[in-house]
């Protein structure tokens, strides 16, 4: 029954043993992991829920840019809003706890023996690095497809925009932390605002005004979809999804057995909603506070990774700027915990997509795309590490953790990304000249 499942939708059937076995042996590594210290194998598990909720949702933040403006309709970009809300809520309870028990936050730590307040840490100035880098990043999560947490999900998914932007996201996260760091010690790059808000109006104000402006947000999104609807101009958010990604309804064909290809279809097929995929994402987050107090993170390995390359062709990093690596720097990649997550992001991408039957390498492009590919991980690597963070680090972990430098992440992020779309739409593969003329009939059935 279940084999017979996959040829009505033309899925590989024999790509769920494969994922299988991949599961195995991430599970093996998981206990090796666990022999040389006991962080490492829950950074993998992390890693692995993120990437698996990533694509089993098609979530992201470059999506919450692209949806709207492509199709006038913003159930991504709400998702995204109903995300960066709930772990707000979260991280209040957690942030609140913390100072109660004499935690401090992360810049007033002068000794070892000091307990710090988690998330702290992406409490940043936003200053012109940050206007810089946001823009840049935009830029590229537009051209290269994907932003950085993204990018590595379509890289387990065989994506080939992802294994082209991924090299050189990496190969421009250095010289992007190097430059973010010479211009922050220039006379305007020390212009800016440096605010967390529970030290100006307290936790219950930090948490109220985040919901308010995340509020505010909302209704113009509203009011833009509504724009659209008027206009003609709007697709319903489950237009675009596959035949084989649609429930099946559960009727005296097709009831609930444990044990067949209704089940399986549920459990590893059918396309979770986007506001599946981030509370999803809210919970692992969460966690990762939990697990190693701090705020989660991607782009800092990538420069690890970058100096490890760039290592083997006799380069030296004495730079100050380079002192957030110096850690990770000082042992091997693998036991960097961040490392270690992001790999486990392409993993769970990929075992959802073999467990799917879907995963094919899609290679196809043109010179044009490749370069679009390639130019877009490059501004991503700069504008990361420049901000010191990218949609995650520099603006969900940010705003989340109520530090004002992330909605001027945002607003530049956005701008820049609109910026793309703009510039390249009919020039690059994924920035169509598209525009829905009419809502569909299948459209208004969706709603």
């Amino acid at each position: 029954m279940i084999s017979m499942g996959f040829d009505r939708y033309g899925l590989d059937k024999r790509q769920p043993i494969v994922g299988f076995i991949v599961l195995i042996l991430t599970i093996v590594w998981a206990i090796t992991l666990n022999q040389k210290a006991g962080s490492l194998p829950m950074a993998l598990v992390a890693g692995l829920m993120i990437g698996y909720t990533l694509t089993r949702s098609r979530y992201g933040f470059a999506g919450g840019v692209k949806r709207i403006f492509y199709r006038g309709e913003g159930s991504l970009t709400i998702a995204l809003l109903v995300m960066l809300a709930t772990t707000a809520l979260i991280n209040f309870g957690i942030q609140w706890f913390a100072a109660s028990n004499g935690a401090i936050p992360a810049w007033e730590i002068t000794s070892a023996k000091q307990a710090l307040i988690p998330g702290t840490q992406n409490v940043r100035i936003g200053n012109i690095s940050v206007i810089i880098g946001a823009f840049l990043f935009g830029m590229g999560m537009i051209m290269a497809g994907g932003c950085a947490s993204g990018t590595l999900s379509d890289f387990g998914e065989g994506e080939g925009h992802a294994w082209i932007a991924f090299p050189f996201f990496v190969l421009f996260a250095a010289p992007g932390q190097y430059f973010g760091y010479i211009l922050d010690n220039t006379t305007i790059g020390k212009i800016g605002v440096n605010v967390w808000l529970p030290q100006y109006i307290g936790y219950w104000g930090a948490l109220l005004l985040t919901i308010a402006i995340l509020f505010v947000l909302y209704l113009i999104t509203k009011y833009y979809e509504n724009k659209k609807k008027a206009a003609e101009a709007w697709l319903s958010p489950k237009s675009d999804w596959a035949d084989y990604e649609k429930p099946i309804p559960l009727d005296e064909k097709h009831h609930f057995k444990w044990w067949s290809w209704t089940t399986y279809h549920k459990l590893f097929i059918e396309r979770w909603s986007f506001l599946t995929g981030g509370i999803g994402i809210t919970l692992v987050a969460s966690f990762i506070m939990i697990t190693t107090n701090k705020a989660w993170g991607v782009t800092t390995p990538f420069v690890t990774l970058d100096q490890k390359i760039f290592q083997l062709f006799g380069m030296q990093f004495h730079s100050p700027a380079f002192d957030e690596t110096a850690k990770a720097m000082s042992g091997p990649l693998l036991m960097d915990g961040g490392t270690i997550r992001n790999i486990g992001i392409v993993l769970g991408a990929l075992i959802a997509f073999l467990m799917a039957g879907r995963f094919k390498a899609n290679l196809k492009m043109t010179w044009a795309d490749f370069s679009g590919y390639a130019f877009g991980g490059a501004f991503m690597g700069l504008g990361s590490r420049m901000a010191r963070g990218c949609n995650i680090g520099a603006l969900y972990s940010s705003i989340t953790n109520f530090s004002l430098h992330g909605y001027i992440f945002m607003f530049f992020l956005v701008l820049g990304a609109a910026f793309a779309i703009k510039l390249f739409q009919g020039k690059l593969d994924l920035c169509p000249m598209y525009m829905p003329k009419k809502v569909l009939k299948e459209d208004i059935t969706y709603e």
